[in-house]
C-alpha cells in the first residue's frame, strides 16, 4: 500500500535537517480511474508537477531524504486537507462554509484539472473518496511526519522543502505589472510557516544559481506548509514553485532541451539548502 502512495529515497547517512518532498509529481494513474474519467491520458496529466521528483532526485547525495508521491494529483491531492471534500463531486458531502480551493474544484479529490476541465462525467461515491484518502493520503503524510521528526531529533530542527512546479502563464501577471517574471516562487505563508533566516538561506541558494526569485506571489503555500510549518518549534516548511517552461514542454508534458541544464543548476541549490542548520549546531544522538 505504502509503495503505491509514495517513493522514499533516503541518504546513506542522514547529514541534513532538510526534508525534500514532491507531492504533485506522481504519475501512476490507476486504469480504473482513467476509465472513469472523461479526459484522455494527456489532458488528465495537465495538473501534474511533472518531473519535479527528477529535478530534486539528487537530495540523498547531500544527506537529505526525498519523499515523492506516486499517486497523481488528479486522483487524490496530497497538498489538501482530508476535510476539503467537494460537494459538487462527492455524493453525500455537505457544503461547509466557503473554501476557495474546494469551490474551484481543487479539493482533496479534485473535480477538475488545469483550466477547469472536468475530470468526471458525474459524481463519485463518498466511500470511494475516503478509500483514496485512506490508501494514499494517510501513508504519504505519515511518512512525511516521520521524516520531519527524525530530522528534528537528530539536528534540533527540521526544514521541509515542498517541491512544486507552476504553469508558465502563472508568472504572466508579474510581467504585466512591469516586474520581472519570476522563475522561482518561494512560499512561506508570509512568514507563518518558516523562520526568516531559513527562508533567506533558501532564497539565497536559488539566487546564487542565477534564478529570478520572488516570495509568496502568486503562490504562498497550501495545506502542507500550513500544516507542517511550525517555526516556533524549529520546524519550518517552505514551498518551492519552479516555472515549468524552464525544463519542460507544457503542452506535450515532456522534458525540453533545458531539462538537464536545470537539473545540474539545481544540484548546487539542493546542496546549499542541505547545509542549513547542521553545521551550526552539534549533532544530537540518534
Amino acid at each position: 500500500m505504502d509503495q503505491d502512495a509514495f517513493q522514499l529515497s533516503e541518504p546513506a547517512q542522514l547529514l541534513s535537517c532538510a526534508v525534500f518532498a514532491s507531492p504533485h509529481s506522481g504519475n501512476h494513474y490507476p486504469e480504473a480511474f482513467l476509465a472513469q474519467s472523461q479526459l484522455d491520458r494527456q489532458a488528465i496529466r495537465s495538473s501534474e508537477d511533472a518531473f519535479v521528483d527528477q529535478l530534486f532526485a539528487c537530495a540523498p547525495e547531500f544527506g537529505a531524504p526525498l519523499l515523492a508521491a506516486a499517486v497523481p494529483r488528479a486522483f487524490v491531492d496530497l497538498n489538501r486537507s482530508t476535510d476539503e471534500l467537494d460537494p459538487a463531486l462527492i455524493e453525500g458531502v455537505r457544503r461547509q462554509g466557503h473554501n476557495p480551493r474546494v469551490a474551484s474544484g481543487l479539493g482533496v479529490v479534485p473535480r477538475v484539472v488545469a483550466n477547469g476541465r472536468a475530470i468526471y462525467r458525474g459524481k463519485i461515491r463518498l466511500a470511494e473518496a475516503q478509500a483514496r484518502i485512506s490508501t494514499y493520503w494517510h501513508p504519504y503524510h505519515a511518512a512525511l511526519q516521520a521524516l520531519l521528526e527524525q530530522a528534528h531529533r537528530r539536528f534540533g530542527q527540521a526544514v521541509l522543502i515542498d517541491c512544486h512546479s507552476m504553469p508558465h502563464e502563472a508568472t504572466d501577471s508579474a510581467g504585466r505589472a512591469g516586474r520581472q517574471a519570476p522563475e522561482i516562487v518561494i512560499g512561506d505563508r508570509f512568514g507563518a510557516a518558516a523562520g526568516a533566516d531559513v527562508v533567506d538561506r533558501i532564497e539565497a541558494a536559488f539566487a546564487a544559481a542565477g534564478l529570478k526569485v520572488v516570495r509568496n506571489a502568486p503562490f504562498a503555500g497550501a495545506y502542507v506548509t500550513q500544516a507542517y510549518g511550525r517555526p516556533s518549534r524549529n520546524q519550518h516548511a517552505v514551498q518551492i514553485e519552479i516555472d515549468r517552461a524552464l525544463y519542460m514542454d507544457e503542452r506535450l508534458i515532456r522534458p525540453n532541451e533545458n531539462f538537464e541544464a536545470l537539473r545540474r543548476l539545481l544540484r548546487q541549490v539542493i546542496a546549499d539548502i542541505a547545509l542549513i542548520g547542521p553545521e551550526e549546531m552539534p549533532l544530537a544522538a540518534e
